[in-house]
């Protein structure tokens, strides 16, 4: 099995970049695709793909065993890269033996498009004949400090305090997924959720007390299905607490570098 020819999508992204880094001192083959060339592909053989136009994908594909699947675009493009683009790629893949993607808890239950287009994504490939392997996790500690703690106004940071979260560390998750390689195909597994389960308000508290900075917690709540479904934890698995990194100790980390 170490010599199963791996292709790993979306090279430039989070996710495909935790996993380039774990694949580099592993004994796969390994092949990446995106649309811009990564930083540092060091002995990594990469092909331009554009799951948009189809581009490359014949190329990026041939010749491959196992398929991680960390292409993915939340905004810009979304139902063409997760559902009709996703469609054509599957397409091309009918000879992989084991396709792993990596999805998000909470898809079947937040109204958010991009929630959506992945669970269409998930049944586009339960329907196909292609062995593979869904395993969603919870929002990684990068994307909720981006989305939710990075720009405080008037020194304050203004959150739906309601809102909860089991962010992961993207690392973890990372090898999550290249452990799921010499399994078997297992179709829909486990979820991979983070340590514990905060607050938007709690997270933010912590990182004015981590940081040691001169700011507050400024709390509101959101009307609305969206805002109702991250109050009652539909993008958590409270029995499902895998990851080790916590959200603490992912900030302290940024400090010591």
């Amino acid at each position: 099995m170490l010599y199963l020819r791996i292709l790993v999508t979306g090279a430039t992204g989070q996710l495909g970049s935790a996993l380039l880094n774990q694949l580099r001192w592993s004994d796969y083959r390994v092949k990446i695709t995106s649309r811009r060339e990564p930083d540092g592909v060091g002995d990594f053989e990469w092909v331009y793909s554009d799951l948009l136009s189809g581009e490359g994908l014949e190329e990026a594909v041939k010749d491959i065993d196992v398929i991680i699947h960390a292409a993915t675009s939340p905004v810009k493009n979304s139902k063409i890269v997760e559902v009709s683009g996703f469609k054509e790629f599957l397409i091309r893949i009918q000879h992989i033996k084991h396709f792993i993607y990596p999805s998000i808890v909470g898809v079947d239950e937040i109204p958010f498009k991009y929630y959506m287009h992945k669970r269409e994504a998930e049944d586009l490939l339960k329907d196909s004949s292609i062995p593979h392997t869904i395993v969603r996790a919870t929002q990684f500690h990068h994307f909720v400090e981006k989305v939710f703690l990075s720009k405080p106004v008037f020194n304050r940071y203004i959150v739906p305090g309601n809102f909860k979260c089991q962010s992961v560390d993207v690392s973890e998750f990372a090898n999550h997924l290249i452990d799921l390689v010499e399994k078997e195909p297992q179709g829909r597994t486990d979820d991979f959720g983070g340590p514990d389960i905060m607050t938007l308000k709690e997270m933010a508290e912590l990182k004015i007390k981590i940081n040691n900075e001169a700011k507050k917690v400024f709390s509101i709540s959101l009307p609305g299905e969206f805002s109702k479904s991250f109050s009652d934890g539909k993008n958590t698995n409270s029995i499902r607490k895998i990851g080790k990194i916590t959200f603490e100790e992912y900030l302290e980390n940024k400090i010591n570098g």
